[in-house]
């Protein structure tokens, strides 16, 4: 059973770890006491690459996240430092680990900028992501004017910014901000499945991989070619092994 008492959970299965939002009676609503839990359970698993290939972002109840706790924040709740909840995203792209989003109902402002920090972005047919800074005359630090163009492209992302619309689940799969959309009741399936199908490849394949497209993406073409080649790892010491296995199956 969930532990109520957390803000997030942590249960691991088969290389997998999945960490649920866990106020579904605030709509997991993003305080900064939820972010030093978050943080946490981060750090400990960016240091379990040899137990941990992939990490699942869900949330509790009947929505993803709300967005950022605008009742924390009135009330003089302040996080560990001035930009604890950035450095967190940061540290979401920069995890070893594979991370999937999982997204059903709300979505908003500050939690799209938390899954736009994701790899992956699985969403259900009742998810509904917006941008509403302008609603509430606040402006970005958690990365939206940085990730949400670099994921959708300018014109979309200035869209979605301007206007504060709602993107629904089959039209963010268009988009280009998530994967797939499957009805709501095969959510976690759906995203349990691909999680399987990402740690049934080579771990230090999906680290390389990882590492090797965020630290281009910001390069040239030839520039970002060159650094792959200078910093590509090299096989794996599961090579053997599943070279071994090759023509067997």
């Amino acid at each position: 059973m969930t532990d109520k008492t957390q803000l997030v959970t942590r249960t691991d299965q088969d290389g997998v770890a999945v960490l649920s939002l866990n106020r579904p009676d605030s709509l997991n609503a993003l305080s900064p006491t939820l972010f030093v839990e978050l943080r946490e359970h981060l750090e400990s698993i960016k240091g379990s690459t040899t137990e941990i290939g992939c990490v699942i972002l869900r949330g509790e109840g009947r929505s993803f996240s709300a967005g950022n706790d605008l009742n924390a924040i009135q009330a003089g709740e302040r996080a560990p430092s001035a930009h604890f909840q950035a450095e967190t995203l940061d540290l979401i792209e920069q995890m070893p680990q594979v991370v999937i989003a999982s997204v059903q109902g709300h979505c908003y402002t500050g939690s799209l900028e938390l899954v736009l920090a994701c790899d992956l972005l699985v969403a259900s047919e009742s998810a509904k992501f917006s941008d509403t800074h302008g609603k509430w005359a606040m402006t970005p630090t958690w990365g939206m004017t940085q990730r949400l163009p670099r994921r959708v492209g300018l014109i979309q992302a200035k869209e979605i910014m301007f206007t504060g619309r709602v993107v629904s689940g089959p039209e963010a799969v268009q988009l280009g901000l998530a994967n797939t959309c499957v009805a709501d009741e095969d959510l976690i399936t759906a995203t349990m499945e691909l999680a399987r199908q990402i740690v049934s490849n080579s771990w230090h394949t999906l680290r390389a991989d990882k590492s090797l497209i965020n630290s281009g993406l910001d390069l040239s073409m030839s520039e970002g070619l060159q650094y792959e080649r200078e910093n590509s790892p090299g096989p794996g010491p599961d090579m053997a092994e599943r070279l071994a296995g090759f023509g067997k199956k």
